[in-house]
C-alpha cells in the first residue's frame, strides 16, 4: 500500500502506445508532480516505454526518470514469482515512488 504525504501530487498514466507518444501530456504531467517520473514495464529497458518517455523528456530540465522493467530473460514461474524477481511488482513499484518522493 502507498499513501503518500498530504499534498504529494501523484499521477498514473498508461500510454495507449509507444509510439506515437504523446510527449506533450507526459512533459506537462512530469511538471505538475515535480519533475519525478517513474516508467513500469513488462518488457526489457531497451526499445520499450521507458526508452520513449527518456527519449521525449530528453531537453527538459528539472525531469528526472526512474525505469523499472525487465532485466534479463524470464523461467517458468508463477506471474507474481515473475514482477517481484525483476522489480517490477506492486511493492517494488510503491518502494520507487517512495525513494522518488524522499528525494
Amino acid at each position: 500500500s502507498l499513501s503518500p504525504p498530504t499534498g504529494t501530487n501523484i499521477r498514473i498514466l498508461d500510454p495507449f502506445t509507444v509510439k506515437p507518444l504523446d510527449a506533450a501530456t507526459i512533459i506537462a504531467n512530469a511538471k505538475a508532480v515535480g519533475g519525478r517520473v517513474i516508467t513500469v514495464e513488462d518488457h526489457y529497458y531497451e526499445g520499450g516505454l521507458g526508452e520513449a518517455v527518456t527519449s521525449a523528456v530528453s531537453s527538459e530540465p528539472g525531469i528526472s526518470i526512474r525505469r523499472l522493467a525487465v532485466s534479463g530473460v524470464a523461467w517458468s514461474a508463477k506471474p507474481a514469482e515473475l514482477l517481484d524477481a525483476f522489480g517490477i511488482s506492486a511493492s517494488s513499484i510503491a518502494d520507487a515512488v517512495r525513494a522518488a518522493l524522499a528525494n
